[in-house]
């Protein structure tokens, strides 16, 4: 196991930053009263400070894993430190303005900080598309952990590119014409505006699509993936079957089928103008084919194979 101190410091550093801001966030919620499209105000700050904790952690420990192109995986992970750090800054600015971040139009430096942001998204974007690059590249040992870091990864990116969907005018924008003139254009909700009723916690809107849930389902497949094979390699010592590397090999490639799965099905429930926690009888449909499909390629992972594993073979750690 490597240690942490052997992490990319710059995303470490971010991150322990993201932690205190977090807190500062979270005191924020308690004692700031006031309200921003439907939700206090601090709640973006706090809720954007602990998503890019648990991103920055999980880049800055893949980047441990490269085997070439090392010195260009540290460039990538501080360009996208910096990146995450400059959304960030302004999304926290515009809060102690009272102003909103995302989507806002309304006067000249409403819009170039807006701007400002979807360059910063773009960058991150790239930074963390060079890190997956390396890592299809890496020669990582073991087979489960190589595809559980690669599919994570993989997925991310797709999950991170839906927040370029957002940027789009909603229909009811398009309708009423003057975007160029507008304090608003782009929007999480899809078929009712922003602001509406929303799930708690997450502000995810109860009445509409929301293109914010694929988004972070699939961003969090960084974190997820890997922490599945962590929990394999825990169970091993216990399941005989989780022994073999070729069975874990497996259950992790059904795993990420399965998330992938998931991240479409959300994404189609999103564009379609359906809240999360509605679903209708098409979605719950597609949910059970694919939960009928994951729990047979689960099964079918855990089958005993005809021979068994090379005399001499261990298992090798998640992180060598």
């Amino acid at each position: 196991m490597q240690s942490w101190r052997t992490w990319h410091r710059p995303l470490v550093l971010f991150a322990a930053a993201m932690a205190v801001m977090a807190v500062v966030a979270a005191v924020g919620i308690l004692v700031d009263e006031r309200v921003l499209a439907g939700s206090a105000i601090w709640a973006k700050p706090f809720k954007f400070a602990v998503s890019f904790v648990a991103y920055a952690l999980a880049l800055a420990w893949m980047l441990t894993l490269l085997t070439r192109g090392r010195r260009v995986g540290w460039w990538a992970g501080t360009v996208v430190a910096l990146a995450c750090a400059g959304e960030m800054a302004v999304i926290t600015g515009q809060v102690i303005r009272g102003r909103r971040s995302h989507f806002n139009q309304a006067t000249p430096l409403d819009s170039m900080l807006y701007d400002v942001m979807a360059v910063t998204v773009v960058i991150l974007w790239a930074g963390t598309l060079v890190i997956a690059v390396l890592l299809l590249r890496a020669r990582i040992a073991d087979r489960a952990s190589a595809w559980a870091v690669r599919s994570g990864v993989l997925i991310a990116l797709v999950g991170a590119a839906f927040g370029f969907l957002m940027t789009r005018p909603s229909a009811g924008q398009r309708a009423a014409g003057g975007l160029d003139t507008a304090d608003v254009v782009g929007a999480h909700a899809v078929g009712v505006p922003d602001g509406g009723p929303s799930m708690a916690l997450t502000g995810w809107s109860t009445t509409g699509g929301d293109l914010r849930v694929p988004h972070f389902v699939g961003m969090h497949a960084l974190q997820l993936l890997p922490l599945f094979l962590l929990a394999l390699m825990s169970l091993a010592p216990r399941v005989t079957r989780l022994r073999d590397p070729r069975v874990r090999l497996r259950l992790v490639l059904v795993a990420s089928g399965a998330y992938a799965a998931v991240v479409a099905l959300v994404t189609w429930q999103a564009l379609r103008g359906q809240p999360l926690v509605h679903p209708d009888g098409a979605t719950l449909a597609a949910a059970g084919l694919i939960a009928a499909a994951t729990a047979a390629g689960a099964l079918g992972a855990l089958r005993r194979d005809g021979s068994a594993p090379p005399a001499g073979a261990q298992d090798k750690e998640l992180v060598s």
